[in-house]
């Protein structure tokens, strides 16, 4: 017997966001689990890559990876007046 990929998950909502979660299930004709695991897909999809990033410029900077003072003025130079 193969082993199922989804896991049960329980969580709180207070009484307003279980209200409205179960009106858009109505009024989208979508089941409440549906839309809880779209909004976490959505929210995961937003935020993951972005603290990898953050991490990794934070190991740059521990290693002491800086862009020197001539690229940051290419920079500026490149977006001044746009």
């Amino acid at each position: 017997m193969s082993e199922s990929k989804t896991r049960v998950l329980s969580l709180r909502l207070d009484k307003a966001m279980l209200s409205d979660l179960e009106a858009l299930a109505e009024q989208t004709q979508r089941s409440k689990a549906y839309l809880v695991e779209d909004a976490v897909s959505q929210y995961l999809h937003e935020n993951v890559w972005q603290v990898a990033e953050i991490e990794k410029a934070v190991r740059e900077a521990d290693a002491g990876d800086f862009a020197s003072a001539a690229e940051v003025q290419s920079l500026t130079d490149k977006y001044k007046n746009t």
